[in-house]
């Protein structure tokens, strides 16, 4: 009994768990966040700019091959004044990459697809211009 009474209690948190929790979170999402990163590789061309929101929207991208993407899908001429018709509807935020070395009259091509389908918001995008007076 005597011994009881001079041991007091044990008041330290024991954080070598906690630590290992951490460790293997950190090396999952290190694994995991490159994967996120999905898409079609796009050579675009750089401009000045604001950041575009990250809500929910429609990307098309025109690959130096001139292949035309809808959010990841392949698709031709045909298909996407189709698809275009379809979802004006919904009246959507269309957002167009367009490989730098893709013919200008390629790029113009989609552009007035769109606005024939009745879509009237339309977002070119670029990747920022980095200059070097800018600090």
């Amino acid at each position: 009994m005597k011994a009881d009474r001079n041991r007091g209690v044990l008041s330290e948190i024991n954080v070598t768990p906690l630590v290992d929790v951490m460790l293997v979170l950190l090396i999952i999402f290190m694994v995991t966040a490159p994967l996120l990163q999905q898409g079609i590789d796009v050579n675009l061309p750089k401009a000045k700019g604001k950041d575009l929101p990250p809500e929910e929207r429609i990307t098309l991208v025109i690959k130096k091959d001139r292949v035309i993407y809808m959010n990841d899908t392949p698709m031709s001429m045909p298909e996407l004044r189709q698809k275009l018709n379809a979802i004006s509807k919904l009246n959507p935020n269309i957002f167009l990459k367009a490989d730098k070395d893709v013919p200008y009259g390629l790029v113009v091509e989609v552009m007035s697809d769109i606005k024939e389908a009745g879509i009237e918001k339309l977002g070119m995008v670029t990747e920022p211009k980095i200059s070097l007076n800018e600090k």
